[in-house]
């Protein structure tokens, strides 16, 4: 520990000399996985490349032998020319599918390459071994499996590497810099270098380095990069900020309270990177699926070998027919089927805030017959707003006075005020006083004015008189009602509840009319329940739920239909674990997020709607793909038994089959979702 100060120290008193240094790594820090997925392109097309340019002249050779009956170079200088042309392709290039192949049939481990592997070693070495006299050479055969296998591979990481650009682009939208204070100095440092509870400053139009919470200052931070959501969010003291949104209108001091792996930025990216990495209980069935043909398609290679041998007396006959059996039943196609669409899938999901932690989610998301919203913070913004104003007088001198008060308060519905009137300037406040639970008071000029509840009235002899009956019909909507007085004398009333969010009810109608059970549950008094539910067209309410009983409610849910749960907040994690697929809104709490299946990054409940279609249309790729890998194999496997398929031309249609199940995943962007 000693250690990491005195090199933090020394950072500090030597900034030019490490500014270089701090970028560079800066640089390598921000874009730590686009290196790895691009190296893995670059290293499949450099060996794809390679691999056709040593094969094509083998082909030529091969195809003149065909053609005009006679090779262009004589016997057997042609089969030595093939030979060292073929040993890069298959044993340098191939060198990883050859070691895992081999090695999987050592270990009784059958997988995709055991075949390719053992074809292409037989095929190379007839080569070898038709200098004896006694089998014909397919040397050719072994360079050009290997380069079709290859240039299979080149397009699985190509697919893999569009499948992650939106994390890439995630990856880019990280501040490089953060300016800090420490010591009462301020001082540029790379983002690498922020410590927990270093107090950032950050100007308008700058970007926010990390996740924090505002200590002083005011703003509007445009969120849209990260959350989706198109309007600035407001910012004061004690609003927590993201990580890589941007400072709009004004100078910010920010606590680092994340940061590196910690920040909301780098939780989206790995959880995308884990659905990327998951398989669904269909892909599981795949392969075990595999760990099956492997070892009967090898019997058949071995079988076919022993009755064309037994029947032709050709050695060489029964070697070539082994080889296009081992070849064309190569199970790449089945192998990429799953894996391919689901991060087709994902990649599309991110793109559109729908971030599938869990990859089962895609496949059980269909089944879904029951959605249960939690209300705060899920149907709702989760922050209250000014619903109503009620005056026998302007507004805007209600809502001014009120304001001008409020501003002196940090309770939310006293934000929720002073959001609502927006003032530049607002009016001087003497001896302001918080009644705690109740309400605030002061005087502005020679004007005493309080603020508060029906309660507060009552203690102040107040009478409500014309404002009782508006006051009452606020309350039964749910709303809290604060009373504006003036000279104890009522001038209006406003209204502040936890407003709806824009597409709530658009989504909860979609999701209705498509035959889904929509239900609501939350902690809340029945009354405020029921007046949003009514609000967003949801007719199932169950309401004054204790955090610890929804996952019970949820269970209890389970017994009729599969069940998806949307929450937020830390009281919802047991639900969403509960069910069978947990959305988790982006703007919750880390520990909903967790417990999450999927999670919702702009927070809107459009996507639970986009997710099913999403869901739906994956699994209909998925489908589509192991249909194609298994007609392929029962269609090719039997001709090739027959002897009608060339080992060359049997690793053709192998590498078709494998390109037409990748192209048909891609081809899943088209979808709408």
């Amino acid at each position: 520990m000693k250690h990491l100060h005195q090199h933090h120290a020394m950072q500090e008193h030597e900034m030019q000399k490490h500014q270089h240094h701090n970028m560079q790594h800066d640089k390598h820090e921000h874009n730590h996985d686009q290196p790895v997925e691009d190296a893995e392109i670059k290293s499949w097309k450099r060996k794809l490349i390679w691999s056709w340019i040593l094969t094509v002249p083998i082909a030529l050779l091969m195809l003149s032998e065909r053609i005009i009956g006679m090779s262009i170079i004589p016997m057997p200088y042609s089969v030595f020319l093939i030979l060292i042309l073929g040993f890069p392709v298959v044993f340098i290039f191939g060198f990883s599918t050859i070691r895992g192949g081999l090695q999987g049939l050592y270990t009784f481990y059958f997988n995709m390459d055991s075949l390719i592997a053992l074809g292409t070693v037989i095929a190379y070495l007839t080569g070898i071994f038709s200098f004896t006299g006694a089998v014909l050479d397919y040397s050719g055969v072994s360079a050009m499996i290997m380069a079709f296998f290859t240039t299979g591979k080149y397009i699985e990481a190509k697919a893999r590497g569009r499948a992650s650009q939106e994390i890439k682009k995630l990856l880019e939208l990280g501040a490089k810099k953060a300016r800090i204070i420490r010591g009462n100095k301020e001082i540029e440092i790379s983002i690498d270098e922020i410590k927990m509870g270093d107090l950032m400053m950050v100007k308008p139009g700058e970007k926010i380095p990390t996740d924090g919470v505002v200590v002083n200052g005011e703003s509007s931070i445009d969120e849209s990069m990260v959350t989706g959501e198109s309007l600035p969010v407001e910012k004061l003291k004690g609003s927590n900020v993201i990580g890589a949104t941007i400072n709009q209108d004004g100078i910010l001091y920010i606590k680092a309270t994340k940061i590196g792996k910690d920040t909301f930025l780098s939780h989206i990216i790995e959880l995308v990177e884990e659905a990327q990495g998951t398989k669904i209980p269909i892909q599981k069935l795949a392969d075990k699926i595999t760990s099956i043909f492997v070892p009967t398609i090898l019997l058949v290679a071995i079988l076919t070998f022993f009755g064309w041998w037994f029947f032709s007396s050709e050695l060489s006959i029964a070697l070539g027919t082994a080889i296009a059996v081992l070849v064309i039943a190569c199970p790449c196609a089945l192998g990429l089927a799953t894996p391919t669409a689901l991060m087709v899938g994902s990649g599309m999901g991110a793109k559109r805030g729908i971030l599938i932690r869990k990859g089962e989610a895609i496949q059980t998301m269909k089944e879904i017959k029951i959605i249960v919203f939690d209300k705060t913070g899920t149907i709702t913004k989760g922050k209250p707003e000014v619903t109503d104003i009620y005056s026998k007088i302007k507004e805007n001198y209600v809502l001014e006075i009120a304001a001008s008060l409020e501003k002196l308060s940090e309770h939310p519905v006293a934000r929720a005020i002073v959001q609502r009137a927006g003032l530049k300037k607002y009016k001087p406040v003497k001896n302001f006083k918080v009644i705690r639970g109740r309400g605030v008071e002061g005087a502005i000029g020679k004007n005493q004015v309080v603020i508060g509840n029906r309660t507060l009235m009552k203690e102040r002899k107040i009478s409500l008189n014309d404002f009782e009956k508006k006051v009452e019909q606020f309350e039964k909507q749910g709303k809290t009602t604060m009373i504006v007085v003036e000279n104890k004398k009522i001038i209006g009333i406003i209204a502040v509840a936890d407003a709806v969010k824009e597409d709530s009810v658009k989504a909860i109608g979609l999701l209705r009319a498509n035959k889904y059970r929509v239900v609501m549950i939350t902690g809340d008094n029945e009354t405020t329940a029921k007046a949003i539910a009514e609000k967003v067209g949801i007719t199932e309410v169950i309401a004054n739920v204790l955090p610890e009983d929804k996952a019970k409610k949820v269970e209890e849910l389970q017994k009729q239909a599969m069940v998806a749960f949307v929450g937020d907040g830390i009281n919802d994690a047991p639900a969403l674990k509960q069910s069978n697929v947990g959305i988790a809104m982006g703007s919750g709490t880390d520990i909903a997020i967790e417990a999450g299946d999927l999670v919702l990054a702009k927070s809107s409940l459009i996507g639970v709607v986009q997710a099913i279609k999403l869901s739906k249309a994956t699994f209909r790729k998925i489908k589509q793909n192991l249909f194609w890998a298994f007609a392929y194999n029962v269609v090719a496997i039997p001709l090739a038994v027959a002897g009608f398929l060339h080992p060359v031309i049997a690793e053709i249609a192998m590498a078709l089959s494998s390109i037409t199940v990748v192209t048909n995943a891609n081809l899943l962007r088209r979808e709408r979702v």
